[in-house]
């Protein structure tokens, strides 16, 4: 994986990641300015397998200031994903037969500059779930604390 640009850390707390992919994504115009700027957002967004093809729904990126105001894309739009066939099939099956979800998990450009999507296949986590994440969560930081209070002394 190359440089990050946007993580979606809601994801990781709403869902339990089973298993990641790597896909590409159909951009337009100046999207891809926009996303080296940082401009995205992940939090809501959801991927959804429509006649034989992945697509990335909500995410959010923004315009780029140089845009010509008459081809600005939406910025919410469908965005297509770029996937093996085999790898959309063997999603498709999963999410139907398993009641799974297939979340983005973060954008990233790789060695050759090419924007990806990491998606994941996840299952929703039940409140006591996210409770308990959160508890092992705090549990780690206060060992981490207690270890690094201990030997800086």
């Amino acid at each position: 994986m190359g440089k990050t640009v946007a993580r979606n850390k809601k994801a990781f707390h709403d869902y339990e990641i089973l298993e990641r992919y790597e896909a590409g994504i159909e951009l337009k115009g100046s999207e891809v300015k926009a996303i080296r700027a940082g401009k995205v957002q992940l939090k809501e967004s959801f991927v959804k397998i429509i006649k034989g093809e992945a697509f990335l729904f909500n995410a959010h990126i923004s315009y780029f200031e140089t845009t010509n105001p008459h081809f600005k894309p939406d910025e919410r739009r469908a965005r297509k994903l770029l996937l093996h066939k085999k790898e959309i099939l063997k999603l498709e099956e999963r999410v139907k037969k398993e009641s799974l979800t297939i979340v983005p998990l973060s954008i990233y450009f790789n060695k050759r500059n090419f924007a990806k999507v990491e998606i994941a296949l996840a299952k929703g986590k039940k409140l006591h779930d996210k409770r308990e994440s959160i508890k092992r969560r705090e549990a780690d930081r206060e060992s981490k604390a207690a270890i690094k209070k201990v030997l800086y002394r």
